[in-house]
């Protein structure tokens, strides 16, 4: 069984559209969890992202993304609660430690945290739908003529990852076959062996790569793979990515946590949000339209 991030062939329109409209579409959802504060802002960018992941056929991905989302959500918060002791609101009175010092929780703190932990859990499920619907060899392809080994390596990377992680797994599962009189197997030992497992496979790709003539001065030429899904979904990432950034740059969707809580809920706020689902939604939209008609 394939890692849930790993790429999986499809037919809609993340996968169909060449891999820079993908990424311009993805990384206008990204951008926004890096410019915006505001987590009504963040979750509707949120929102569109798991939509579009759904909508893709990327539901492992998605789910995946959202545990390991999640996860960071609950550290980021609860470390900014622990070293940001700022804010008239106490809600937990702590007591002194010698490296933390004074350990009061605080409701803006936590708000701080909550939204810093909103942004990592929104960029991690955008490139989790990434990893599942673009195709790291048509990305290897198009970036192959401007930076030849630039692409080779990030291409390699995103074949090489769930690779590790699929021999993690099947490791896991033959040491738990051995039966119980069996010495348990500690992470440390796994951790080992998928190292070398690793390296193992990069000497064998390199070689193969290397009897293929990709060490070679030669440049070819990226092959043109047309196709109807490219246009809404660059035209889509594009309106994303403008709208956010005019927004932006206006003073929409404000938010600061010291020294009071002050998150701007207006109907600006609530029609950007509105707004960056809808044009996520476009594309799928369109196609479903289109197989109607």
């Amino acid at each position: 069984m394939k890692p849930a991030l790993a790429y999986r062939p499809g037919r809609s329109p993340l996968h169909r559209a060449t891999p820079g409209a993908s990424i311009l579409y993805l990384g206008s959802l990204a951008a926004i969890a890096f410019v915006y504060p505001n987590p009504v802002v963040l979750a509707a960018a949120g929102l569109a992202a798991i939509l579009a992941g759904l909508a893709a056929g990327a539901r492992r991905a998605v789910v995946a993304s959202l545990r390991l989302g999640l996860t960071l959500f609950i550290v980021m918060a609860v470390v900014n609660v622990l070293v940001n002791h700022r804010g008239d609101t106490v809600v937990l009175r702590g007591w002194e430690m010698p490296v933390l010092g004074n350990t009061d929780v605080t409701l803006e703190a936590l708000v701080e945290g909550a939204v810093l932990g909103l942004r990592v859990v929104v960029a991690v499920i955008v490139f989790g739908v990434y990893s599942a619907c673009v195709d790291p060899d048509r990305v290897l392809r198009a970036l192959r003529p401007v930076a030849r080994r630039s692409a080779m390596s990030a291409g390699l990377v995103t074949r090489m990852v769930p690779l590790a992680v699929a021999d993690g797994a099947r490791l896991r599962e033959a040491a738990a076959l051995r039966g119980p009189a069996a010495t348990p197997v500690g992470r440390g030992a796994l951790a080992r062996r998928v190292v070398e497992s690793s390296l193992d496979r990069a000497v064998d790709v390199a070689a193969t790569l290397e009897l293929r003539g990709h060490s070679l001065p030669a440049r070819s030429r990226p092959r043109r793979e047309p196709s109807r899904d490219t246009l809404p979904v660059a035209m889509s990432g594009a309106a994303i990515l403008v709208l956010s950034s005019a927004a932006a740059l206006a003073g929409l969707g404000e938010f600061e946590a010291f020294p009071g809580i002050r998150i701007e809920v207006g109907p600006p706020t609530v029609l950007l949000s509105g707004a960056v689902i809808a044009l996520a939604g476009v594309p799928f939209g369109l196609r479903r339209w289109r197989g109607r008609g």
